[in-house]
């Protein structure tokens, strides 16, 4: 049997078996969807010159609250703009000061968000490590409550 695709993953990779790994659910495609437009910097995709956060841009802001709301009022733009199915209900910050544990180096952000066609919760992860990069932690859905 099979499965339906909708996208590929991204970064792409091939499994030698199934061909490209896919996105099979309307999930993890919105997820995927909104990972882009936090990863893409402005100017980086053709024919869309506004599309994307850019995160990076901040990576050697300060870590402290008006960093903090720069990102925040970015991300709630440009998702009405280019997720408008998705509503960002809080995005959290989460730094060495106000998190046990957490390197000085490090920032993680965790955006919560609801799929209004699918009537579910959703959030995704994002821990960045100023020597490595941005990566993605993980992700987590639910109904809404």
């Amino acid at each position: 049997m099979k499965v339906r695709s909708l996208s590929p993953k991204l970064p792409l990779t091939y499994d030698e078996q199934q061909g490209y790994r896919m996105n099979t659910g309307f999930v993890e495609l919105i997820v995927q969807n909104l990972k882009m437009l936090v990863l893409t910097n402005p100017g980086e995709r053709i024919m869309e010159p506004d599309f994307g956060v850019g995160l990076k841009r901040f990576l050697f802001e300060q870590n402290i609250e008006e960093t903090h709301g720069a990102i925040n009022v970015r991300i709630k733009r440009q998702t009405e703009k280019y997720i408008p199915s998705i509503e960002i209900t809080k995005i959290d910050f989460f730094t060495s000061e106000n998190t046990q544990g957490l390197s000085d180096n490090y920032l993680h952000i965790v955006v919560s968000f609801y799929i209004k066609p699918l009537e579910l919760n959703s959030k995704l992860d994002l821990l960045f490590d100023s020597s490595k990069g941005l990566f993605i932690e993980g992700n987590e859905s639910r109904g809404r409550t």
